[in-house]
Formats: structure tokens, C-alpha cells, sequence
């Protein structure tokens, strides 16, 4: 117990959950499934260090998912830090967004013609479906935020749900538009736009999948009665910033493209 705790224990009141070591494990989680599959098998071409890699770190989300969950459903007070913590973290991803939009801009306004030789015409149907769905999710996680402040746990739970739905559709649009691409054989070494557009588009997508991991985490518990109204508010501030970040990757990788 740290001396926080201990504090309040002396004084007779109940302890914060303040700290939890998930959001760091899923963090490290998500360097192995991502980041270090991805260069081990399309930078480095090493397969076999790649599969290793995601048995790392597929395995930790799922324990990073589980720990959560059981803290959530365990919990009697309300989180300390979320709420302050979550906008430095919303801070430091958009900078690595920042980082790759920059390197995308530089390609694209030094290249002598653009797209490269290679590329297929992509449609925008899905992107725009695509951008629907995700915005939907925002005004879903507002209303579930709203129906939880209200006391309203059916309808809190309906939203959050409907959220989880949305954003699990925008993932599988996604995964199926890449078989598409894929099946015309452009790939992550197609040309320089191929590795912009699955850098850029996959991390997001990572980004979506951490969020319906959160929402889970919040959904479990909720449904044991255990509604955590700071962890909620992280998860939807959350949320946010992965649709407004959306609205950058769709005009600067499919419109200008």
C-alpha cells in the first residue's frame, strides 16, 4: 500500500485507486503487436521474429484488457489521475500523428508525380462510410456520458454498447478494404504511398482497437453494477481525439492522394 493509501487509512477514509500498471503493459502490448511486428517483417524480413513478436504482445493486451476489467469491477472509489492524465497522453500520440503526416507531406510534395507508379485508383465510398461510422461513435460515447451523469445505467450501457459497435464496424471496414487492396497487390512495399497509407491508416486503426478495449473495460464492470464515472470521462476524451485525428488521415491519405 503506498503511503496515500496509508494516509487515508489512518484517517479513516477509503483509499483512491490512483495508480494501475494496465495502461502501461497495453502500451507495451501495443509496441510488440504494431510498431515491431510490422519492421521485423517488412523492414528487416525476418517472419519468424515478427510471429514472435505478436505471441508478445498479443497475449499482453489481452492480460493488459483482463486487469483492467478486474480492477474496474473491484474498485470503490473513483480513479485519482485519469481524467487530468488522459490530455498529456491525447498530447504526446498526436505528435507521433504529427511525425507521420510530416514524413507523408515531404513524399508527397517532392515527388515529380503523384500517386507512384503502381497505385490502384482507391475509392472513397468506404472512407466516407467509414468517416460516418466513427463520427456516429462520438455523439454515441457523448450520450452514454450524458445518460451515466443522469444516473441513467440502461442507457448508459446502451450507448456504450451501440459505441463498441461502431467503432468494431469501423475496424472491420477497414481490415475488409485492406483484402481489397491487397488482392490487387498493393501492399506495405508496393511503393512509397502503400507504406504511407498502411503506416498511417494501421496506426490509427491501433488507436480505435485500444479505445473498444477501454470501452470493454468500462462495459464489464458496468454491467456488475461498478461504474467508474472519471474513467468514462478518460475513455471518452479518449475517444474524441481518435475521431478528430480521423479527419486528418482520410483528407491527407485518400483525398490527396
Amino acid at each position: 500500500m503506498n503511503e496515500y493509501a496509508v494516509e487515508h487509512e489512518i484517517s479513516g477514509h477509503e483509499p483512491h485507486w490512483e495508480t494501475s500498471p494496465w495502461p502501461l503493459v497495453l502500451s507495451m502490448a501495443m509496441l510488440f503487436v504494431f510498431p515491431f511486428a510490422f519492421s521485423l517483417y517488412f523492414v528487416y524480413g525476418k517472419p519468424i521474429m515478427a510471429i514472435l513478436s505478436l505471441g508478445i504482445g498479443i497475449p499482453l493486451t489481452v492480460l493488459s484488457v483482463a486487469g483492467w476489467i478486474s480492477e474496474g469491477v473491484g474498485q470503490t472509489r473513483e480513479p485519482g489521475y485519469s481524467v487530468k492524465a488522459m490530455p498529456f497522453f491525447i498530447v504526446a500520440e498526436a505528435f507521433i500523428f504529427v511525425a507521420f503526416f510530416v514524413g507523408y507531406w515531404v513524399m508527397r510534395l517532392s515527388a515529380s508525380s503523384w500517386p507512384p507508379a503502381g497505385t490502384p485508383e482507391i475509392a472513397l465510398t468506404v472512407p466516407i462510410i467509414m468517416t460516418i461510422v466513427l463520427v456516429s461513435s462520438s455523439f454515441t460515447i457523448h450520450l452514454s456520458e450524458q445518460k451515466m451523469e443522469h444516473g441513467d445505467r440502461g442507457g448508459f450501457l446502451m450507448w456504450l454498447i451501440v459505441t463498441i459497435i461502431l467503432g468494431t464496424l469501423f475496424l472491420g471496414l477497414s481490415m475488409n478494404e485492406y483484402s481489397h487492396l491487397f488482392a490487387e497487390g498493393f501492399n506495405f512495399k508496393t511503393n512509397a504511398y502503400s507504406t504511407a497509407f498502411f503506416s498511417i491508416t494501421g496506426f490509427h486503426a491501433s488507436h480505435v482497437f485500444v479505445g473498444i478495449a477501454m470501452f470493454i473495460c468500462i462495459l464489464i464492470p458496468a454491467l456488475m453494477g461498478k461504474m467508474s464515472k472519471s474513467f468514462v470521462k478518460s475513455a471518452s476524451m479518449y475517444w474524441h481525439f481518435v475521431d478528430i485525428i480521423w479527419f486528418f488521415v482520410v483528407t491527407q491519405v485518400y483525398f490527396w492522394s
